[in-house]
């Protein structure tokens, strides 16, 4: 496969840094860097506290498990695994659309004999461009028992136009097990599960058996930073909102950062995995700020000429 610029691609995350106290000291030679650093932090966006989470319901979810979600950028697309009948195999990858961001999901379709096969393919995550999609698979003819690929479309907008997946080669996959990958683009740092696209926090998932502040076996988690120079600080939980006592994984998030998709084992759902999505409100920043009426023009003329292109089809 070509080697894509600029871009990082993280098979699984171990750990996270813990930042340094900040230093309070006015005086010294480093005291232009940390006001610069207050400064910058002044022009962080800042949101609200997320909002109890709310099952896709049964248009999406099944009475098997659906879980890792992939969310578009424009937020019209969502990917996900579940091993409901009418795939091709134990996982397949599937997608639900909706119009604009205000309707309903639709009903979910399976991506077909390009992506999916009898084997399991699994872990979708769109890059933010929406030209790549990489998943893990266990096919045959990889280095290892599951594998990293990649598939890319030419239109951006169509969900089933995807090519065959690529594997990673061997020089990134091993004889062992590599599993949900995850994008990262430098220059507009977003990402599809974890990173905020300015790259200041960072949404996790992680066995809760040991950590401080857990609510269930596995939870969802928040890292942040002041810069993209800074190390990350120790994870603290969502809480009891968002979490529950049950398996709480594999975080998507939004492009505006609003947006938070997971699966959760927790009762009261539709199968045994379900999907879910809590939202947060946006209190303020410089791209609120600067965002004109031009570009939301713009964008939502986008939205619905897609919405529209999307009902002709059905």
């Amino acid at each position: 496969m070509k080697p894509l610029e600029k871009t990082t691609l993280l098979c699984t995350l171990a750990a996270l840094a813990c930042a340094c106290n900040p230093d309070n000291g006015p005086v010294g030679p480093g005291a232009a860097i940390r006001v610069a650093a207050d400064a910058s932090k002044a022009d962080q966006p800042a949101y609200g506290p997320w909002g109890a989470p709310v099952n896709l319901g049964p248009v999406v979810n099944s009475a098997y498990n659906d879980q890792h979600p992939s969310i578009s950028k424009d937020g019209l697309s969502l990917y996900f695994v579940s091993n409901r009948p009418g795939g091709f195999g134990g996982n397949d990858i599937w997608v639900s659309q909706r119009a604009t961001v205000d309707d309903a999901w639709g009903t979910p379709q399976n991506l077909g004999p390009s992506i999916n096969t009898s084997s399991n393919d699994f872990a979708p995550d769109l890059s933010i461009d929406g030209h790549h999609l990489y998943m893990n698979s266990d096919r045959p003819g990889g280095c290892g028992g599951s594998d990293l690929y990649v598939a890319r479309r030419h239109d951006k907008d169509d969900d089933f136009g995807w090519g065959q997946p690529e594997n990673l080669g061997c020089a990134v996959n091993t004889i062992y097990d590599e599993a949900g990958p995850l994008f990262f683009e430098d220059e507009t740092r977003d990402t599809r599960t974890a990173i905020r696209r300015d790259g200041l926090e960072m949404f996790i998932s992680s066995d809760a058996t040991g950590r401080p502040g857990g609510v269930g076996g596995q939870d969802l988690w928040v890292s942040r930073r002041a810069t993209t120079s800074d190390p990350w600080s120790t994870p603290v939980n969502l809480g009891p909102t968002v979490n529950s006592s049950y398996f709480d994984g594999a975080p998507a998030l939004s492009f505006d950062g609003t947006t938070l998709y997971f699966f959760s084992a927790r009762p009261g759902g539709f199968g045994a995995n379900d999907l879910y999505v809590t939202t947060r409100a946006r209190l303020g920043g410089p791209e609120v700020v600067a965002e004109g009426d031009a570009e939301r023009h713009e964008r939502a003329e986008i939205h619905g000429q897609r919405g529209a292109h999307r009902k002709g089809m059905r």
